[in-house]
Order: C-alpha cells, then sequence, then structure tokens
C-alpha cells in the first residue's frame, strides 16, 4: 500500500509559497484597511494615541503572530494538519476536560468567520466613497461575497494559484506607499519603543478601549494555524516574514500621514487611502477590491478544516466533504460553505457598513486565541520543553491575551453579541454530539463472530425462513476482523431473521493516500461467511454498491465464492448474484431507562444526524440495494413481572 509523502507537504517552493500568499494572509493581509480607523475611531489625532497603537500594533504582531503562531505553534501540526482540533487531538489523552478549550475555541473561531469577509470587502468598497459620498456600497458588497463563496468549489488550491500574484502585488503595494508616506516624518519609528504602548494602555482614558482596536491587526493569525495543511508550515514561515515587513512598513506609514493631522479627526478620511498618491488612488482601488476578495479565503478554508476536524473528532454529525484536488489539506463543504454565505450576508445587512463591524470585530477570535494558549501551553509540557519556556509562555501569553480579552469586552454591546449568540449555539451543538457518542459507546457492545458462524450456517439453510438475497452485507465499525456489534447480530436473528446464501460484513479504512482503493478478504467460512477491509484513499467517494459488485466478481473468479445468478442474462457467463446492504439506524426505545438529560442529548443528537449525511448516503448506497432497520441505542434485556388473574 502507498503512502503519502508528508515531506511533499513541508518542502519550500515557489508556488508553494504564493499558495501561502492567497490562502492564508489574506484576513490579516487587509488589516490595515480598517485597524488605524477603528483606533482613531472619533477621537481627536494626537502624538500619543498614534505612537501608542503603532507601538501596540508592532509588539502584537511580534508576540502574538510571529512568536506564538509562525514560531511556536506551526510546530505542533497533527501529520501536516493544523487548527484548535487538530492540536486538540494531539493532547486529549492527556486529560479528559481538554475538550471543552477545543469546542469553545473552535466555535467561536467559526462565528468570527462570519464577520471576516464582510468587513474586508465592506472596507474596501467603501473606498468608492472617494469618488462618490452618495454611492451605495451595499450591492456591491454582497455581490463580492457572493463570488468569493461560489468560488470555494473549485478547490483553494487553484485559487490560490490565482491569488497568490494579486496578493504579491498587495503587500508590495502597501510597502512602496507606506515608504513614501514614511519618508515624509521618520520621528514615527520611535514608536517601536515598547514605553509608548504601555502609557497608551496605562495613561490614556480609553486606553483599554483601543487596544480592542489594536487587536484587529492580528485577527487572521488563528486562521493561519488552522489553514496549516493547504501550504506546509516552511511555505508560510517564509511568506509571514515578507508580510509582516510589508504590514509594518504600511501601518508606520499611515501613522506618518496622522501625525501630520495632529488635533484634527479624520471626518471620514480612511489613513489606508490618504498615504495613496492621488494619481494612483483608482488603480489601489481596484488592486484593494482584489485583494479584499481573497482576504476571507483564510478563515473560509480555515473552517472547512475545523468541520473536517469536528467530524472526525465526534464534534459534528456527518455532512457531505468534497476535495476537489489531490492534496489531503484541500477541503470543500457545500452545507458550511452556503451557511456562511448566508451570515456573511446577514451580518452586511445588520450592520450596514465596516464602521460598525470593526466595534464587534475580534470579541469571538480572543476567545479562540486562549483556547489555543491552553492546548498549546499542555503540547508543549508534555514535549518536555524547558521549564522556563513553560513558566514564560503562561505569564507573557496569559498576561497579553487576558488583557486583549478585557479589552474586547467592551464590543459585547456594539454587536459583538452576535458573534457570541451564533459561537454559544455551536458550543451547544458540539457538546451534544460529543456526549451523544459517549453515551452510544457504552452501550456498543461487540461480540466474537465466531461464536456465531453455525447459527449463521443453520439460518442459511433454514428452509422455513424465506430468503432475503444471495449476498448479505453488514456495515461494522469493528476494527478487529474476529469482531462484530452486537446490534448486527441483534439484526440478524432477532429483528427478523434474515436468509441469505452468504454473509458479508464489510469494515471501511479511510487513507491518507488520496487514491488508494484496495480491499483485503478473511474467509472466516468458506462459501458463507466474510470479512471485507476496504481501503479507500481520502479523495476515494465510498461507492459501496459498485465496489461490491467489483469484488463479488474478483472472488468468483479466482473460484472463492461459488453462488451465482442462475438467470442472468449476461453475454460472457454466470455472474455472482444480487446482494443487499443492511444499514442500522438508531432509536430511543422506551424500553430503556436512560436518564432524562442523557435522553434529551440522544434525541437532539438522533435530530441532527436526520438533518445530516444518512450512513446510506454517505457510503453511496443505492436505494433498491439497502434495508434500513431501526434498532434500539441498547438491546434491552430487562423483563417485566406480570401477575396472570
Amino acid at each position: 500500500m502507498q503512502h503519502i509523502d508528508k515531506s511533499k507537504q513541508s518542502r519550500t517552493t515557489l508556488p508553494g509559497v504564493l499558495v501561502a500568499l492567497g490562502i492564508i494572509f489574506g484576513d490579516i493581509g487587509t488589516s490595515p484597511l480598517y485597524t488605524f480607523n477603528a483606533i482613531i475611531g472619533e477621537h481627536q489625532v494626537s502624538a500619543p494615541l498614534i505612537l501608542g497603537g503603532l507601538s501596540a500594533i508592532f509588539w502584537t504582531l511580534t508576540f502574538q503572530t510571529t512568536i506564538k503562531y509562525v514560531m511556536l505553534t506551526l510546530d505542533a501540526d497533527n501529520h501536516g494538519e493544523g487548527g484548535i482540533f487538530s492540536l486538540y487531538a494531539l493532547v486529549r489523552r492527556r486529560a479528559k476536560w481538554l475538550y471543552i478549550p477545543a469546542v469553545i475555541g473552535g466555535s467561536t473561531l467559526l462565528a468570527d468567520s462570519l464577520i471576516t469577509p464582510s468587513i474586508s470587502v465592506s472596507s474596501a468598497v467603501e473606498g468608492l466613497r472617494y469618488f462618490d459620498p452618495e454611492i451605495k456600497t451595499i450591492p456591491i458588497v454582497v455581490a463580492i461575497i457572493t463570488i468569493l463563496f461560489f468560488v470555494q468549489q473549485f478547490g483553494t488550491n487553484r485559487v490560490g494559484r490565482i491569488f497568490g500574484p494579486v496578493m504579491l502585488l498587495w503587500f508590495s503595494m502597501l510597502g512602496v506607499f507606506g515608504i513614501l508616506s514614511l519618508l515624509g516624518n521618520l520621528s514615527v519609528l520611535s514608536a517601536l519603543n515598547p514605553k509608548y504602548a504601555i502609557d497608551l494602555i496605562v495613561y490614556h482614558p480609553e486606553g483599554l478601549w483601543v487596544l480592542g482596536a489594536v487587536f484587529l491587526c492580528t485577527t487572521g493569525a488563528e486562521a493561519l494555524y488552522s489553514d496549516l495543511g493547504h501550504c506546509g508550515k516552511k511555505n508560510i514561515r517564509i511568506s509571514w516574514t515578507f508580510v509582516k515587513i510589508m504590514l509594518l512598513i504600511n501601518y508606520f506609514g499611515q501613522g506618518a500621514w496622522l501625525l501630520s493631522r495632529n488635533g484634527q479627526t479624520l471626518g471620514g478620511a480612511n489613513p489606508f487611502f490618504s498615504i495613496v498618491p492621488e494619481g494612483l488612488l483608482i488603480p489601489s482601488l481596484l488592486l484593494t477590491t482584489l485583494a479584499v476578495i481573497v482576504a476571507s479565503q483564510a478563515l473560509i478554508s480555515g473552517a472547512f478544516t475545523l468541520i473536517n476536524e469536528a467530524i472526525r473528532l465526534n464534534f459534528w454529525p456527518k455532512i457531505r466533504l468534497i476535495h476537489p484536488t489531490e492534496r489531503q489539506g484541500q477541503i470543500y463543504i457545500p452545507g458550511v460553505n452556503w451557511l456562511l454565505w448566508a451570515g456573511c450576508l446577514g451580518v452586511v445587512f445588520y450592520f450596514q457598513k465596516s464602521s460598525n463591524m470593526e466595534a464587534a470585530y475580534g470579541l469571538s477570535i480572543i476567545v479562540t486565541m486562549l483556547m489555543t494558549s491552553v492546548l498549546l501551553w499542555v503540547y508543549l509540557y508534555y514535549k518536555k520543553k524547558n521549564l522556563l519556556v513553560l513558566v514564560g509562555f503562561i505569564i507573557v501569553y496569559g498576561s497579553i491575551e487576558s488583557l486583549f480579552l478585557a479589552a474586547n469586552l467592551g464590543k459585547l454591546f456594539h454587536g459583538g453579541w452576535v458573534t457570541v449568540v451564533i459561537a454559544l449555539v455551536l458550543i451547544f451543538i458540539m457538546l451534544v454530539c460529543y456526549h451523544a457518542r459517549k453515551i452510544r459507546n457504552r452501550y456498543l457492545q461487540f461480540d466474537k463472530l465466531a461464536t456465531y458462524i453455525e447459527p449463521i450456517l443453520r439460518l442459511s439453510a433454514d428452509n422455513e425462513v424465506p430468503k432475503l438475497c444471495c449476498h448479505l452485507v453488514y456495515l461494522t465499525v469493528a476494527n478487529r476482523p474476529t469482531d462484530v456489534e452486537h446490534k448486527v447480530i441483534y439484526s440478524l436473528f432477532e429483528k427478523q431473521p434474515k436468509k441469505a446464501d452468504t454473509y458479508w460484513f464489510i469494515h471501511v479504512d479511510v487513507q491518507d493516500q488520496p487514491y488508494t482503493m484496495e480491499y483485503k478478504v478473511s474467509i472466516l467460512e468458506a462459501d458463507k461467511v466474510y470479512r471485507v477491509d476496504l481501503y479507500l484513499g481520502f479523495r476515494i467517494e465510498p461507492r459501496l454498491n459498485l465496489m461490491f459488485k467489483s469484488i463479488l466478481e474478483d472472488l468468483y473468479k479466482s473460484g472463492e465464492v461459488h453462488y451465482v445468478n442462475k438467470y442472468s442474462f449476461s453475454k460472457n457467463k454466470l455472474t455472482p448474484g444480487d446482494f443487499r446492504f443492511v444499514v442500522l439506524e438508531n432509536f430511543l426505545s422506551y424500553e430503556q431507562p436512560l436518564p432524562i438529560t442523557e435522553q434529551w442529548i440522544i434525541s437532539f443528537y438522533l435530530f441532527l444526524k436526520g438533518i445530516g449525511l444518512t450512513e446510506a448516503k454517505a457510503f453511496g448506497l443505492d436505494a433498491n440495494s439497502v434495508v434500513i432497520e431501526k434498532i434500539p441505542l441498547s438491546v434491552s434485556t430487562s423483563k417485566i413481572q406480570l401477575k396472570r388473574v
């Protein structure tokens, strides 16, 4: 069996760097559009505010983005994949409670992803008001967001190839315009001194609120980690070096322009567009519009990765996943894509303009960062990092992120409640799925299949039981070929005895390789009972109808299966007979005395499964070859004693 070469994913290449620019850095790369707008707000421009804001931006990007995410967190990869759920998968066996920060962090990241496309696109389109103050921007924003979500189905690898050169031009433009403005007042570089940031927090009357605005410069850092599987850590690190330099140059250029307006208010002017030479305003606006089209890509791709990880970790019901390219990290989830699209449009219509979104943006994402820090510390601890590193991590990031959390809590009443409510709904769903799985596992029993070989043979030969089909197939989750779920035995013998010529138990094992299509057959009883282990690559749609038919034909040709369809009209020769798949669906039985809380959790979980992907659809089974059976969550053995009168 072939294995995927993980080294290829981490190999540094120019195309890989360009793809990283196009996919990873859209969110954080367009933050200069609105960060200083949020910092200044309705305040008068003053040197302490500008220098303090610049200093806070520089040290936030250094500590929060560069050190924490680029240097530390990217090393916590799970077979090349990143994201808070991937990090949780690495440490979950260390402590049972770690699922709590994972669920909270994943939910808040997904919730905040509704604002990212909205604020990025709105900020750019509102630049058109420099030419026409009365222009209606919302229809344009809606059109761009719709196009952005529409192209997701073609794969982020292709999108990255298109958007990479665009983002290269974008970051180059940031640097060029920043330098042109910075040369007019180099004294602004004194903001590199952290004293200005400290003075802003301590002495400015609204320093904490301003810090909440400063946080906007690093909101894309979490998505940077979530998209690790798309580009590889080396490509991301090299790209970030270039991106950070260009971002800082532009921020300091905006600061130099603002210092020349000391004592004034912005009056609707955007510092980002204000440092652009007048003759280049139209080209820069066009490039800005192109850049914000990819500004949302990091969190959209990250949302797909998060949901995929959530499904694997049993935090989410099964839904349809598509791998539009050959790379394992490339995922497209239609349902999530269009739900995000609808949510983004709702944000646009509710907030109307980017300045309103700025007041709400960042509250959920700082919660995600705090939860990531908890899991990352556990990871570093069990990696046996130096004690000074572990203590320093707690002190530095506990202080920084707690301060940012306090700064962002003020956004709760300025629209931040929207993402909080959405996050709470997502947390609720994930916790239900997690605990429902735990409850189900308590009742999942495995039996030794060898114990039932003789009863199966007697059932197959029993003339009093009507024959259901030639080949009867059960899907099993038992990893060991010798085991089978008790509910399968219950269905086979007690639910309604099922007579067939041959009995099959199929186990599907998804592989890391994209195109693996292999199988192994264990003959438990010749011509009667078989176990098939299917090894399918992650890009292979499990069309079990066609696959099982192909396996039957192979085994028939090799002489390992002899039952055939004697009345086949095939022009070749006799073919294996008909087959039926039995799909077992759980329900809550009145015979099961579950506690009321567990009954409620299971009921809601079954409801979620009902609106998700059914087992039959998940495995590509045709309706005419499937028997759906309702099986109680647990087969009750309790009896009620009645007195006859």
